[in-house]
C-alpha cells in the first residue's frame, strides 16, 4: 500500500478549508471563502492543490444568484481510503471506508483458540490484508484505525491490558507499522466510539460528549471541551470498574460489585438461568445468552422484561454518577446490551429523572447510538480521518 504526502495539511487554512468540504460538500468556493473568511485567492489554490493530490474533486454546477454557475466541490470518493477495525473480545472486525467514512467493504474472523500476543497480530494482519484486496492498484490507504478492548496506551499504540483475552502489552502499532507501512493509530474501544460519535455528527458537534459501550464489559468514552479525555495513565473512562454494590458479586477485576457485574451480556444470563425454567430456551438450542433472553422479552416473557429493566436501573445509576462528575451535553449508549434498548433505556431515563441533582440534569439527553452495531467501527474510521483532517489531533493527545 502506498500513502500519499500530506504535510502541507499542517497550514491552519488548508485544514480549515477540507474540514469545510468534509462537513458541507457540495460547496462552492465561494461558500468556502465566505463562511470561513478565508480570502477567495487562498480558497482557490489550496482547492487547486487539493484537486490536484485527488482528495478533492468539483460536481455539477450550483446555482446561480448572477453571472456564471459555481462549480461544487466534494471530497473524491475512489482514491484514498481508511482501513478501520473493531478488535473486540470475540472476533476482529475490519472495513474499508472512504474519506466520507462510508464503509463499503467488511470481514470478520473469529479469535477463538487466540491467546498469544502473536497470534493476535497474526489475526489482525489476516485480517486487515483481506479488507485491503479490495483496493485497485491505483487506490490508496491513508492509514489504518484499531479500536481495542480494554487498557489502549494510545501514544505507543500498545494495548497495555486486553482482559477478555487475558493479554498484555500487546505492540500492535509497531508490529503493523512494520507490515503495512501506513499511519496506525490504536485507540481504546470506547473513546473510539465517542470520537465516532462527535467525528461524524456534522450539524451539532458536542464539545462535551460521553459513550458506553456495553456488551461482555462496560467502557466509556469522554469528550471535554472537544478533546477526547484520557487521563494520566489512559485509564479514563473505565466506567465498567465504577463500584456500584459495595457488598456486589466479584468482578472480573477482582472488586465487589462493578457496574458491568451489575449490566453485561454476561450478567443478563446469569440472571436469566437462575430465574427462567430452561424449558423457554429449547427453542434456541438450550443457548442462554443475552440475545436469546432479549428474545424472549420480545415475545412478551416478564421475566425477561424484568431482567432489563434492572439493567437500566444500573445503567441508570452509573450515568447519574457520570452526570453529576462531568456534565454532558450528550450520553451515547451503544453495544450489543443496548439492542435492548426498549426495555432499557426508558429506565435509564427514569433514574436520571429520579435521581438529578437540578432540572437540567435530570433532563440530561441520553440517546442510543445511530450506528448501531457499526459504533466502534465508525470509531475506528473517524480516529483515522480527525489525524488527516485536523493538523492538530496528534499534538493534543500528546498533551493530555
Amino acid at each position: 500500500m502506498r500513502l500519499g504526502t500530506f504535510e502541507w495539511m499542517k497550514s491552519v487554512n488548508r485544514s480549515i478549508i477540507i474540514n469545510k468540504i468534509r462537513t458541507d460538500a457540495p460547496i462552492s468556493r465561494a461558500q468556502i471563502a465566505k463562511e470561513t473568511k478565508i480570502t477567495p485567492p487562498t480558497v482557490s489554490s489550496n482547492v487547486k492543490e487539493l484537486i490536484a493530490l485527488g482528495i478533492v474533486e468539483e460536481t455539477d454546477y450550483g446555482t446561480s444568484s448572477g453571472g456564471r454557475k459555481p462549480k461544487m466541490l466534494m471530497l473524491t470518493e475512489n482514491k484514498y481510503f481508511v482501513i478501520g477495525v473493531d478488535a473486540g473480545s470475540q472476533k476482529i472486525q475490519a472495513s474499508l471506508s472512504n474519506l466520507k467514512g462510508e464503509i463499503l467493504n467488511r470481514y470478520h474472523c473469529s479469535l477463538e483458540g487466540v491467546h498469544t500476543n502473536e497470534l493476535f497480530i497474526e489475526a489482525l494482519m489476516t485480517s486487515i490484508d483481506t479488507i485491503s484486496s479490495f483496493l485497485k492498484p491505483s487506490q490508496d490507504i491513508l492509514g489504518i484505525g484499531i479500536a481495542m478492548h480494554g487498557v489502549v496506551d494510545p501514544l505507543k499504540g500498545e494495548a497495555t491490558f486486553a482482559p477478555n483475552l487475558g493479554l498484555t502489552n500487546i505492540p500492535i502499532k509497531e508490529m503493523l507499522y512494520e507490515h503495512f507501512q501506513v499511519p496506525i493509530y490504536v485507540e481504546n474501544d470506547a473513546r473510539a466510539m465517542a470520537m465516532g460519535e462527535a467525528w461524524f455528527d456534522t450539524t451539532n458537534v458536542p464539545q462535551s460528549l460521553v459513550t458506553l459501550n456495553i456488551g461482555r464489559g462496560v467502557g466509556a468514552g469522554i469528550i471535554v471541551d472537544g478533546k477526547l479525555f484520557y487521563g494520566k495513565d489512559y485509564l479514563a473512562g473505565e466506567i465498567g470498574h465504577m463500584t456500584i454494590n459495595m457488598n456486589g458479586d466479584i468482578c472480573d477485576c477482582g472488586n465487589r460489585g462493578c457496574l458491568q457485574t451489575l449490566t453485561s451480556g454476561k450478567t443478563i444470563a446469569s440472571k436469566a438461568k437462575e430465574r427462567i425454567p430452561s424449558t423457554h430456551f429449547e427453542r434456541f438450542n438450550d443457548q442462554i445468552t443475552g440475545d436469546t433472553v432479549f428474545q424472549l422479552a420480545c415475545q412478551g416473557n416478564e421475566e425477561a422484561i424484568k431482567i432489563f429493566h434492572e439493567i437500566g436501573h444500573a445503567i441508570g445509576i452509573g450515568l447519574i454518577n457520570l452526570i453529576h462528575m462531568f456534565n454532558p451535553e450528550r450520553i451515547v449508549l451503544g453495544g450489543g446490551v443496548m439492542d435492548a434498548s426498549q426495555y432499557i433505556l426508558p429506565i435509564v431515563k427514569q433514574i436520571i429523572q429520579e435521581k438529578g441533582l437540578t432540572g437540567k440534569a435530570k433532563n440530561s439527553h441520553v440517546e442510543i447510538s445511530r450506528w448501531g452495531h457499526d459504533a466502534t467501527l465508525k470509531g475506528a474510521i473517524a480516529i483515522v480521518l480527525s489525524h488527516v483532517f485536523d493538523d492538530v489531533a496528534e499534538d493534543e493527545l500528546s498533551n493530555e
